[in-house]
C-alpha cells in the first residue's frame, strides 16, 4: 500500500474562530488560507449542523483546520476532550530555526505559557492554543538524517525489545527541559 503523500488537514473544534484566527495566524504565523461556511446533516449528530470550517496553511500544502459550531453547545459536544493532566496527546508540525524563534518570540509577547524541550533527535516548542490542544513546533538537528537512520534500522528489534519487557533507553541524546 503507499504512503499518504502527505497531512491534508488535522481537524479541531474551536470555542471561537476570532480568538484561534489570532492564535494561529497573528502569533504563530500560520496563514489563514479558506473559510467555509455550511449547513449539513450530520449522521453521528443525527440532526443538521451549522458551522464555520477555517483552515490554515502548512509549507506542504496540509492545514490545521478548526470548526465552529453556530450553536454554542455543539463545542463541548464536539470538541476534543483533554483530560485534566493530560501529557501526551499532540499535533507536531516542523518547522525550520528561524521559524521557531519567531513563533517563541510571539508567544513572550503575548505572555503565552510555552516550553522547549531539547529531545535529542529534534528540538520542541510546546504550547497549548486557547481550546487547550497541545501543539509542538519541532526542529531537526543538523544531523536528522543521521539519527532516523539509526532509528529505522533498529525500530523492529527496539518494540520487541520494549514489549518483552526491557525498558533501558535507546536515546542518549536526550537532554532535559530548557524552559
Amino acid at each position: 500500500m503507499p504512503q499518504p503523500a502527505r497531512l491534508h488537514h488535522y481537524a479541531w473544534v474551536t470555542r471561537d474562530q476570532e480568538i484561534n484566527r489570532q492564535f494561529f495566524e497573528d502569533i504563530l504565523g500560520f496563514p489563514l488560507v479558506a473559510t467555509w461556511c455550511e449547513r449539513t446533516f450530520n449522521p453521528e449528530a443525527g440532526r443538521e449542523l451549522e458551522y464555520c470550517h477555517t483552515f490554515y496553511a502548512l509549507a506542504d500544502g496540509g492545514a490545521l483546520a478548526f470548526f465552529q459550531f453556530a450553536e454554542p453547545e455543539d463545542y463541548d459536544e464536539f470538541r476534543s476532550p483533554r483530560p485534566e493532566g493530560m501529557q501526551f496527546a499532540h499535533i507536531a508540525l516542523k518547522i525550520d530555526s528561524a521559524g521557531m524563534a519567531a513563533a517563541e518570540q510571539r508567544l513572550k509577547t503575548a505572555g503565552i505559557a510555552h516550553r522547549i524541550t531539547d529531545h535529542g533527535y529534534c528540538r520542541s516548542l510546546y504550547v497549548v492554543t486557547p481550546d487547550g490542544l497541545k501543539l509542538e513546533l519541532t526542529v531537526d538537528p543538523d544531523n536528522a538524517a543521521d539519527i532516523a537512520a539509526r532509528r529505522r534500522a533498529d525500530a523492529h528489534s527496539e518494540l520487541e525489545r520494549w514489549l518483552a519487557g526491557d525498558r533501558t533507553p535507546n536515546n542518549s541524546d536526550h537532554a532535559n527541559e530548557l524552559r
